[in-house]
């Protein structure tokens, strides 16, 4: 299933990505540095929410207190909820 994010206090409007279960692929940032951020969705592309989490959950960027890859945690976490609550 495909899932769009909306980021909170960082450069990229929009995080997209498939989830399977609790497996993460196919991740896209619309903004933000390009090439940093294309690094980040290839190391973790397969991985499962509860890893991203671990890896990238409170992050930051400089003075901000998130990052792209927090954005990330938040979304694949958000993401998972909302599939598998009801």
């Amino acid at each position: 299933m495909n899932y769009s994010y909306e980021p909170q206090g960082v450069c990229p409007i929009q995080i997209d990505f498939d989830i399977d279960g609790d497996v993460i692929t196919n991740i896209r940032f619309t903004g933000g540095c390009n090439g940093n951020l294309k690094a980040v969705s290839k190391l973790v592309n397969g991985w499962t929410v509860d890893q991203i989490e671990a890896a990238l959950k409170g992050n930051t960027c400089g003075r901000r207190p998130t990052s792209c890859a927090d954005q990330l945690a938040r979304a694949v976490r958000q993401a998972y909820n909302d599939t598998h609550s009801a």
